[in-house]
């Protein structure tokens, strides 16, 4: 049995670690990512009514995105909801014009 012959029946174990260190790296990325969005939406609350107005986005819409779960991703939540009013203001005004 040469040296070669060896190792590869150890490397079962070896071959985890990159899956195992690759998945505690993404559970960690989420839970930063999870952190950073709450932040950025507590700081859409300190905006104007017509800051919030420029980035498509009302106090109404901040009040429903506070009520969602825990686990869910507000400004997910409110990025369609500017998205879904930019279109519906590109369609009216090429309906006018």
């Amino acid at each position: 049995m040469t040296t070669l012959d060896h190792d590869t029946f150890a490397s079962p174990r070896v071959s985890t670690r990159p899956a195992l260190a690759t998945r505690l790296v993404a559970v960690v990325m989420n839970q930063w990512r999870f952190w950073k969005n709450r932040r950025a939406f507590y700081r859409l609350g300190e905006l104007s009514d017509a800051e919030l107005h420029d980035i498509g986005l009302t106090r109404a819409d901040l009040s429903v995105a506070g009520g969602l779960d825990f686990g869910e991703d507000r400004t997910r939540y409110l990025g369609s909801i500017a998205e879904a009013r930019a279109a519906g203001a590109e369609a009216a005004a090429r309906m006018v014009g």
